[in-house]
């Protein structure tokens, strides 16, 4: 048993971090510390003079761990590294399970790509992001890669006679599979695509000036029409930047806003002297927390992951813990950066701009979050409606469950968790059904519902959260099912079902076995459309997965000596599977990475029966 009292004697008098763990283990938050004795016994001490989130979150405070630093700013790297792996809950962690879209150029390819990615990997590829976009990503990426005709296929290497994908032509990639492609002449391509990405547009606009009017005097209108397109999309892109300094300089600034929806951090990028960007990041609940705390934060957070950090960032509030805080961005930048409150001149106009900005942000911000005020008050009140006042008043986390499969082949079950209205993705669970056989939804569920039940009872801390209601996707037959298995755990956990009308669409909510219609409560109709069709979509795609992994392994993976390179090989050379089963052993053996003995086993597995008629690529 952890004795809080005698680990608080324990603690020592040094810098470090320290880890706040629930009843199950779970890591709740994590701080760092110059004397972790004194800070974590803050925590444990009057609560008057502590946030209310602070103080929620001392409630649920069961144990805790620390680490020790040999200074503040390891404290700090560790604190940056331990959040990011451990995503605790009562910490600030800016992109609450969304993740921002970048873009990559694959410089460690012969020929280099442009494309979306959420993923930054050490590759040695050039990443540009992040991008609150994602729409904008996708016009950028390809307009990039139709502006230079780069390459947009991801094979690596191609055999002899391989024949041209429909890009090349209709000219929309310069044919690298043809293999005379000189590679100087595209690298030049690629460069101009990076300065792009890095805000030197101009170059690329002058460009493409030069080349529709070039067209247009050769009469070639069509061509100088996409120009002319390319160039309009540009400007679009564009259209927001516009020049905030005299000099070509590059700096960020950080700006919290606070509002009806919470706080947002603001980030602008000046680029070249031009207010190129804005991104705004969700802080998530900080009721209580001081602009100052929420702009230290942010950029902790932040700019372990940006992919630049420039020399001078500046803010409307500036950190209490700034001389750490640059130099801990200086061992990120590898150069000196500086935070600074601008008090006059071009800069201190510029976050007069950003400000009006930001003012206009928040205003549309908040307006939203009333409409969504208005919108959440509607559901609670149908939901008393539907399930009496006590039940319908306190109902924050449903789940719901589902089945999918073919004919009662590869049956897979869903759960999924709607926590205050909206989709809670980190809460949903998968499973493959084990003990059904065939087609039987009711007997399915069953299962998956015992399983998910008996780990929370287990103690499993991915299970151990009680939802406040089961909504079923189905009517009798199904409540009953999930209050049998409830009933034989020994839980006391409220169970309805939605009941469907001719077409499939829910019109009525069973519960304790009163039916209570959906017609003239909107918000409770889509709310259960929408946790209807989450369910349905979670379930088909773990399905499909499941699906498409075992008819990928149906056939070349069947065959002894045939790995992935040369089931890879084997598909490039041949094209499909019918021409592989089709191939003479001497075609077989000359395909790249294949020898004779791996060329006999391929084609004694088709000659000889190996292979039924069923089996697919």
């Amino acid at each position: 048993m952890f004795d809080i009292k005698e680990e608080l004697k324990k603690l020592p008098d040094s810098p470090g971090c320290y880890l706040h763990k629930d009843e199950f283990g779970q890591i709740i938050y994590v701080g760092k510390a110059v004397s972790l004795r004194n800070r974590v016994r803050q925590y444990f001490q009057s609560p008057k003079n502590q946030t209310p989130k602070t103080r929620e979150m001392v409630k649920h405070i069961a144990e805790f761990e620390y680490i020790t630093a040999g200074s503040e700013m390891e404290a700090l790297i560790l604190e940056c590294n331990l959040i990011k792996r451990y995503r605790p809950k009562y910490n600030i962690v800016l992109r609450d399970d969304k993740s921002y879209p970048y873009i990559k150029v694959t410089l460690k390819e012969d020929y280099p790509r442009v494309l979306k990615t959420r993923r930054v990997v050490n590759d040695g590829s050039r990443y540009f992001g992040p991008y609150a976009d994602a729409g904008s990503v996708n016009v950028i990426t390809d307009l990039l890669s139709s502006v230079y005709c780069l390459k947009r296929c991801n094979a690596q290497s191609f055999p002899a006679g391989f024949t041209p994908c429909l890009n090349y032509h209709i000219k929309k990639c310069r044919g690298i599979c043809r293999g005379d492609v000189d590679r100087a002449s595209y690298m030049e391509s690629v460069n101009k695509a990076m300065d792009f990405l890095a805000g030197r547009d101009n170059a690329l606009k002058r460009e493409l000036r030069e080349k529709m009017e070039q067209a247009s005097e050769e009469m070639r209108f069509e061509d100088a029409a996409q120009l002319r397109d390319y160039l309009e999309a540009i400007e679009s892109l564009s259209e927001k930047q516009r020049v905030v300094l005299q000099h070509p300089e590059d700096l960020d600034i950080v700006m919290i806003i606070s509002g009806l929806a919470g706080a947002h951090a603001l980030l602008f990028t000046v680029r070249e002297g031009k207010l190129s960007g804005r991104e705004s990041f969700f802080l998530g609940d900080t009721a209580g927390e001081s602009d100052e705390y929420l702009t230290s934060e942010f950029i902790k957070r932040y700019y372990p992951d940006a992919l630049t950090v420039p020399k001078e960032i500046l803010v409307r509030d500036m950190p209490a813990d700034r001389e750490l805080i640059e130099g801990w961005l200086s061992g990120l930048r590898g150069s000196s950066v500086v935070l600074a409150v601008p008090a006059r001149g071009e800069k201190r106009a510029l976050m007069d701009v950003v400000r009006k900005d930001a003012q206009m942000m928040l205003k549309d911000i908040d307006e939203r979050a009333q409409r969504q005020i208005e919108r959440d008050e509607a559901l609670r009140r149908q939901m008393k409606e539907a399930f009496g006042e006590e039940l319908g008043g306190r109902l924050r986390r449903v789940e719901s469950y589902d089945i999918s499969h073919i004919q009662g082949v590869d049956s897979v079950g869903a759960m999924v968790v709607f926590e205050d209205g909206r989709p809670l993705k980190k809460a949903y669970r998968r499973f493959k059904i084990r003990t059904i056989e065939g087609n039987d939804d009711t007997a399915s569920l069953t299962e998956v519902l015992f399983r998910r039940f008996k780990k929370a009872k287990d103690g499993d801390p991915g299970f151990s959260e009680l939802p406040d209601l089961v909504l079923m996707d189905g009517g009798a037959g199904q409540v009953n099912a999930a209050k049998d298995v409830l009933f034989a755990l020994g839980m006391d956990v409220p169970v309805a079902g939605m009941v469907k009308d001719d077409k499939h669409r829910t019109r009525a909510l069973l519960f304790e076995g009163a039916e209570t219609e959906l017609k003239g409560r909107q918000e409770l109709f889509a709310y259960c459309g929408r946790l209807q069709e989450e369910v349905h979509r979670f379930a088909i795609e773990y399905h499909r997965s499941l699906r498409g992994k075992s008819v990928r392994r149906s056939v070349l993976d069947s065959i002894p000596g045939i790995g992935e390179k040369r089931k890879m090989s084997l598909l490039n050379t041949f094209g499909s599977v019918d021409a592989i089963k089709s191939a003479s052993l001497e075609d077989l053996a000359a395909a790249p990475g294949m020898n004779v003995r791996a060329a006999e086993q391929v084609f004694e597995y088709f000659t000889k029966g190996g292979a039924s008629a069923s089996d697919q690529q």
